[in-house]
């Protein structure tokens, strides 16, 4: 069992394989959809994610998408997923009536990313949820506390703290194999459950790790190279 409220470095598929069945109460997570967001560039090169952005990301290889023994490592270990992207997996996950809409108050053009809303799958089966965050540009909800993007495909942390409120408790432990900048695990850390973090490419290990140092002044001190129905 991979220990608690750590980041690991490596492939997720090979991280997952050690940990039991059942031993993570929620994974929460956005794979790669196999659309090349990130660039396809070598670890640790720096451009332009896509003509949207204005800001110069770290690029990375996701041009392929999860295999399925991947989802079936995700199903396995966990009680309950939650996939941001489901819709570019349905091939490969089973149907649910719980999806999550997330709403970015895009208005005209093209805004931000590919689309003014982006799906999440779960295996709840508590009907349609929609949170509403305005994730435009340069643009956010909360212009007074704006988060840092420094991932072309980063969520807002409200919108991880929102998930976890309502899809988990407490102590629970949360799983995000596509962790990215951090954001699942900064969430998790500030509403007082514990994570597991993995993440392929270093420069976003160092990321995370600045980001959740600034939680409750939480350090980390090293990192490897290498279902509960929640809702009512």
């Amino acid at each position: 069992m991979l220990e608690l409220n750590r980041i690991y470095q490596g492939d997720c598929l090979d991280l997952m394989r050690e940990m039991p069945d059942k031993s993570v109460d929620l994974v929460l997570t956005d794979p790669p959809y196999g659309v090349n967001y990130g660039g396809g560039a070598s670890v640790g090169s720096i451009g332009k994610a896509n003509a949207c952005q204005v800001k110069e990301y770290i690029l990375f290889d996701d041009s392929s998408a999860p295999s399925q023994e991947l989802f079936n490592e995700i199903f396995r270990i966990s009680k309950n997923p939650i996939l941001f992207g489901g819709q570019h997996f349905t091939d490969k996950i089973p149907k649910s009536p719980g999806w999550i809409i997330w709403d970015k108050e895009v208005t005209g053009g093209k805004g931000d990313g590919f689309c003014g809303m982006e799906l999440a799958w779960t295996s709840y089966k508590t009907g349609l949820k929609k949170f509403r965050f305005k994730w435009n540009g340069m643009l956010q909800e909360d212009m007074t506390h704006k988060d840092e993007r420094v991932h072309p495909c980063q969520k807002p942390l409200k919108l991880m703290e929102w998930c976890l409120e309502k899809y988990s408790k407490p102590g629970m432990t949360v799983l995000d194999p596509f962790m990215g900048s951090g954001t699942t695990c900064v969430a998790c850390k500030k509403l007082g459950r514990n994570y597991i973090g993995i993440e392929k490419e270093p420069e976003y290990i160092k990321i995370a790790e600045k980001r959740l140092e600034k939680v409750n002044n939480h350090k980390i001190t090293d990192f490897f190279g290498s279902g509960d129905e929640v809702p009512a």
